[in-house]
C-alpha cells in the first residue's frame, strides 16, 4: 500500500546555520506555563480549562525556541546530503501501523503491513533525503554511528526501547547538533529517563480517549511544517493526553477538544487539556533540534485508504523532518 502523493511537493529551502552560544535562562515556574500565543510559542499564562499543574522540571540543559541553544559545530555538512534514521523498536504494545516486527540489522526486509515505515521511505524518496530504518538497538550503539544521519526519528517506539549505550549515543548525537523527530508513541517511550522527557518538550503520554475525528488548529503559521496547512482541518486520532505537558516550546498545531464527539477524557481519567491541547511542537534542546507530534495512530494515515486530513498530516510531518534535518529553517 502506498500513500497519496498528489498534495505533497518538494520545496527547496536554504539551510540556515545558527551560531552556538553558551546561554543561561531564568526558567519559568510550573504555575506560569502552558498557555501559548497565536504564533505558537509558549508564554507565561493561565490554564484554559483541562488538567492543571502538570509539572515543569528543570532538565539542566539549554532548551526552548531561542536558536542560541543550538550547537552549530559543523557535524552535518550539507554537501554530505541528508539521511534520516527511522527507529521503531517496541518493548511493549505495538501499534498496528508498525506492522510485523522487523528482523535485526539495518534495512531488513519489509512486510506489507509495515505501512508507516514504507510511507516515510516514500516521503524521503520524493523529497530529497535518504531513509534507513531499524528496530535493532545495536544500530544506535554509538554517537559516531548516528552522526551520519541528519535526523533520527522515533516512530511509535514503546517503553524501554534503548539500552544504556543507545541512551548515551542519542544524547551525544543531539548535543552535536543532531535532529530528533518524535512521532505518536515516541511519547510512550523511555518513561523513566528525564533527559528524554525533556527532548519531547517536557511531555509524556498519560492516556487517550477513543480514536475519533476532531478539528486540528494550525497555530504556528510561520514554520515550514505548517506552511500550506489550512487554519483548521479534520483528522482522526487517539488524541494523547500528556503528563507533563509541553512547556517553553513552539506549539505548531493543537486539537479543538470541543469538536471531539466522544470527549477528551482518557481511559485513565485525564480530563484533557482544555483550550490548549497541543498535538505538535518544536524546540531547541541540549544543542540539537526536536520536532515532535502525538499524531499518527490510525493505520489509514499511512496508506492510500481514505482518511480525511491525512494529506495535511503528511505535509506537516514532511516539513518537520526537513527542518529537524537542517534542510529547511527550523522552528519558526
Amino acid at each position: 500500500m502506498r500513500i497519496r502523493r498528489s498534495t505533497l511537493c518538494t520545496a527547496v529551502i536554504s539551510v540556515v546555520s545558527t551560531a552556538a552560544v553558551v546561554l543561561t535562562f531564568a526558567l519559568p515556574t510550573a504555575a506560569t506555563v502552558r498557555a501559548h500565543d497565536r504564533d505558537g510559542a509558549t508564554v507565561r499564562g493561565h490554564e484554559q480549562g483541562g488538567a492543571q499543574n502538570l509539572g515543569d522540571p528543570d532538565y539542566g540543559v539549554c532548551r526552548g525556541t531561542d536558536p542560541r541553544c543550538y550547537h552549530d559545530w559543523g557535524s552535518f555538512p550539507p554537501a554530505a546530503g541528508h539521511r534520516l534514521l527511522v527507529y521503531t523498536r517496541t518493548a511493549g504494545p505495538r501499534h498496528a501501523h508498525l506492522g510485523t516486527p522487523l528482523g535485526p540489522g539495518l534495512n531488513p526486509p519489509l512486510n506489507d503491513d509495515n505501512v508507516a515505515v514504507k510511507a516515510v521511505i516514500e516521503l524521503g524518496r520524493e523529497n530529497g533525503f535518504a531513509v534507513d530504518y531499524t528496530e535493532d538497538v545495536t544500530r544506535l550503539a554509538s554517537a559516531q554511528s548516528l552522526l551520519k544521519y541528519s535526523a533520527v526519528m522515533f516512530l511509535s517506539t514503546t517503553r524501554d526501547a534503548l539500552d544504556d549505550g543507545a541512551q548515551t549515543a542519542l544524547r551525544q548525537y543531539v548535543r552535536a547538533g543532531g535532529g530528533f523527530v518524535g512521532v505518536h508513541n515516541a511519547f510512550g517511550t523511555e518513561y523513566n529517563w528525564p533527559w528524554y522527557e525533556g527532548l519531547l518538550g517536557n511531555a509524556n503520554f498519560y492516556d487517550h480517549g477513543p480514536n475519533q475525528p476532531a478539528e486540528v488548529r494550525t497555530v504556528g503559521r510561520k514554520d515550514v511544517s505548517t506552511q500550506g496547512l489550512p487554519g483548521r482541518w479534520t483528522f482522526t486520532d487517539e488524541w494523547y493526553n500528556l503528563v507533563p505537558a509541553p512547556t517553553r516550546v513552539r506549539v505548531l498545531t493543537e486539537v479543538d477538544e470541543n469538536t471531539m464527539a466522544q470527549g477528551a477524557r482518557g481511559n485513565l481519567g485525564h480530563p484533557g487539556h482544555g483550550g490548549n491541547h497541543p498535538v505538535s511542537w518544536c524546540q531547541y534542546y541540549d544543542g540539537g533540534r526536536s520536532w515532535v507530534t502525538t499524531l499518527g495512530h490510525d493505520v489509514r494515515t499511512w496508506t492510500d485508504e481514505p482518511l480525511e486530513g491525512d494529506e495535511f498530516f503528511l505535509r506537516h510531518l514532511l516539513g518537520g523532518i526537513k527542518s529537524a534535518a537542517g534542510m529547511s529553517p527550523f522552528c519558526r
